[in-house]
């Protein structure tokens, strides 16, 4: 029995189809088939159910895929406690960031990090916070961007920085005559917010928890680009993460008010498992994003609103 093999067996499992694993793990068909065979002969059971499509696990098949997730698992923490230990900054990371903050932070500090540590065969997934920290406990990412604080066992939190609430309001709305907008002008008027299941939408929702939600039509949106479209055609205003702002238009910019000090805003950290051992490349990947980060953002007197519900 190989990893090699245990590798294949994952690849099967998880695609249903013997040709689509072997171009997923860059082998041929028969050389990945053979593999298989070898695997089950020398364990003397059928691991797979070759007469139904997608292929399917035997009863036998469904633990022993269950261990080979395992096995891989330790034997990665081998190889990364060994990179540890020489300080290596190499080797394959899986890291998750959350959709509010990935469009703006991502652009900021990918280019840089590639150039820098090249030997990082980095892999970035789009995803909520829940799902982040779900796949860090089951040890299929290494890392996440997110919101922070979270409060989660075996899970640290290492702040990056402090991106404050910017208020987008309609052309001509009354307040864009004031020259700062405080929470209490939010909990008189209509707020868009984003769909259930973004962290963001329960920071607004924190913030401001006697606002009214736009009446008058369900909406259900992740994107920040949709909230502003409805705010231009005057059916509320929204709010928005800060480093969203700095690509906005001129005429978009107008449209903002900013919090006086200290200034809502949400604490984004690089979050991991306590038990982590890619710790070099962690801690690469942080300082990468401060150098980057700490010109566009210079606020400091802040109030952090939680990213959950109370």
């Amino acid at each position: 029995m190989t990893l090699t093999q245990l590798k294949y067996l994952l690849s099967v499992a998880e695609h249903g189809n013997f040709t689509l694993a072997a171009a997923k793990s860059f082998v041929t068909q028969p050389t990945l088939s053979m593999q298989i065979q070898k695997l089950e002969e020398e364990l003397g059971v059928k691991i797979f159910n070759r007469n139904t499509k997608p292929i399917g696990l035997t009863a036998i098949g469904h633990t022993i895929v269950k261990q080979a997730k395992v096995i891989l698992q330790e034997a990665q923490r081998m190889e990364d406690a060994v990179a540890q230990e020489k300080g290596s900054i190499a080797g394959s990371f899986r890291l998750g960031i959350i959709p509010t903050i990935m469009p703006t932070l991502l652009p900021m500090f990918l280019t840089n990090f590639i150039k820098k540590y090249p030997k990082v065969d980095l892999k970035i997934e789009e995803i909520t916070t829940e799902n982040i920290c779900q796949l860090i406990h089951k040890g299929q990412l290494d890392a996440g961007i997110a919101a922070t604080p979270l409060g989660k066992e075996n899970i640290l939190e290492k702040p990056l920085f402090y991106e404050p609430f910017v208020a987008y309001l309609p052309q001509n709305h009354h307040l864009l005559k004031q020259d700062s907008i405080a929470v209490e002008d939010l909990n008189h008027n209509n707020i868009l917010v984003l769909e259930d299941g973004h962290c963001f939408r329960d920071h607004v929702l924190n913030l401001c928890p006697t606002s009214n939600t736009t009446k008058g039509f369900g909406l259900k949106s992740g994107s920040f680009e949709t909230l502003i479209n409805l705010a231009n055609q005057g059916l509320g205003m929204t709010l928005l993460p800060y480093l969203h702002t700095l690509d906005l238009n001129e005429q978009q910019k107008r449209q903002l008010l900013n919090f006086p000090e200290p200034a809502p805003a949400r604490e984004i950290s690089v979050i991991h498992s306590k038990n982590q051992l890619k710790l070099p490349v962690i801690d690469a990947l942080r300082n990468t994003i401060l150098g980057v980060v700490r010109g566009a953002i210079a606020f400091d007197n802040v109030q952090i609103i939680a990213p959950k519900k109370k």
